[in-house]
């Protein structure tokens, strides 16, 4: 399946864009796709933390992915 992620903050300067497609095997849980992405572009693994957004909501590592589903990285944010 094919997925169209959306970066934000740090995520988008490591990977250089605002969304990213990416294929995956049908029904891949989140975690899989985190291992996928920390793969390609092994500055992600940096972060102290990742959260990923499916359909507007924070996701589970073990939640399965579907085509058609919003997904979106979000970094951690530090602010005053």
């Amino acid at each position: 399946m094919n997925l169209k992620i959306a970066l934000f903050g740090i995520a988008k300067e490591i990977v250089g864009q605002s969304v990213l497609e990416v294929n995956a095997p049908e029904g891949q849980p989140v975690e899989q796709l985190l291992e996928q992405l920390r793969t390609q572009y092994p500055a992600l693994s940096q972060l102290s933390s990742l959260a990923v957004a499916v359909n507007n909501e924070y996701a589970e590592d073990t939640q399965l992915l579907q085509e058609r589903d919003e997904i979106a990285l979000i970094p951690p944010v530090a602010g005053g």
